[in-house]
């Protein structure tokens, strides 16, 4: 494998299970900013998660069809360091904030992920989810990763459904640039379990080795 896979820990809603993930190992924790997600958090939790979290752990903020000044107020008042569109935003919507940032694609049965990435192509990877028709993610479903093309030219953040169980596999099998875990690692909705953090971590760790 060329590169080390990376982890991101999304639907972070509390500073401890922020330190515990970035003990684990983690590469990334996502914040979700979308109100109908149980792992929503205001801009003050994201302060207050944020803070003291050390410097090479990145964070991602998560929006879905956000209105353009709340994810500007988002921006100017928590330390982002990407930003990831997981709604139906355009191109140039993602790209209005001067941010890295990325798009997700929910795979429903007529999605063309190679199109989808060179639509959006100052995004700097595409994040693959599974679909759900009532849901916008963490539904802990997987989808069929024998469904994703080998011509991406964009880095791939593989999401949906992944857990202890199943990222080694995933990891092996897909060879993705990162994962992306939130229900997968979780004792409830929006609470993290910090041995199954550190557990996935190795497991995707391990699958490298």
């Amino acid at each position: 494998m060329s590169s080390r896979t990376r982890v991101k820990i999304c639907g972070i809603t509390r500073r401890e299970d922020a330190l515990a993930a970035a003990e684990a190992g983690a590469d990334a924790i996502g914040l979700v900013f979308f109100a109908d997600s149980p792992r929503a958090v205001t801009i003050s939790q994201a302060q207050q998660i944020t803070d003291g979290l050390p410097s090479f752990v990145s964070v991602v903020a998560l929006f879905v069809d956000a209105e353009p000044d709340y994810v500007g107020e988002v921006l100017s008042e928590v330390p982002i360091d990407c930003v990831q569109f997981h709604g139906s935003e355009l191109p140039e919507q993602c790209e209005r904030y001067n941010k890295p940032f990325y798009k997700a694609l929910r795979m429903d049965p007529d999605c063309d992920p190679v199109a989808f990435s060179n639509t959006y192509r100052n995004g700097n990877a595409i994040l693959l989810d599974a679909y759900d028709a009532k849901a916008q993610g963490g539904t802990g479903e997987t989808f069929d990763w024998t469904r994703i093309p080998s011509t991406l030219t964009k880095p791939l953040i593989l999401a949906g459904g992944l857990d202890v169980a199943n990222v080694a596999a995933a990891v092996k099998q897909v060879q993705p640039f990162a994962v992306d875990v939130s229900s997968g690692v979780e004792s409830a909705k929006g609470i993290k379990d910090k041995q199954k953090i550190q557990e996935f971590i190795q497991q995707v760790n391990g699958a490298q080795s």
